[in-house]
């Protein structure tokens, strides 16, 4: 019995860590130091970016996940991993208009755990 209580409290912890962790809608504009400064957006129109909120600048964890954003069920996930992660050359030479993606962070909202990067198929 004692046994079911400790796991089962070890489950609601964990859910509550994962629950807290805070996700932007972004616009990476820089990385440097092992920092990522950030614009965050409100929820736009379809197709349409929304209105800026602010900038963020946040240390980037050593464990962080830089993955590929993929669309499924209306929501982003994790995808592939990005080759060179940080380093990579969409990051290094980042254009005017930054590169776009969902940035999430820990459940202190201190450090950055994932970044998703979204690539929109030009037409």
């Amino acid at each position: 019995m004692l046994r079911k209580m400790v796991c089962a409290t070890f489950v609601l912890a964990v859910s509550f860590s994962v629950l807290a962790a805070e996700e932007y809608r972004a616009s990476i504009t820089k990385i440097e130091d092992g920092k990522v400064t950030f614009d965050t957006f409100k929820k736009g129109e379809k197709g349409k970016r929304g209105e800026k909120i602010g900038t963020m600048t946040l240390p980037v964890a050593k464990d962080a996940k830089i993955v590929e954003g993929k669309f499924a069920d209306g929501k982003i996930e994790a995808g592939d991993a990005i080759e060179g992660g940080l380093k990579n050359k969409m990051f290094t030479d980042i254009g005017e208009k930054g590169v776009t993606a969902r940035v999430i962070t820990d459940a202190d909202d201190k450090k950055v755990t994932e970044i998703r990067v979204i690539q929109f198929k030009k037409k």
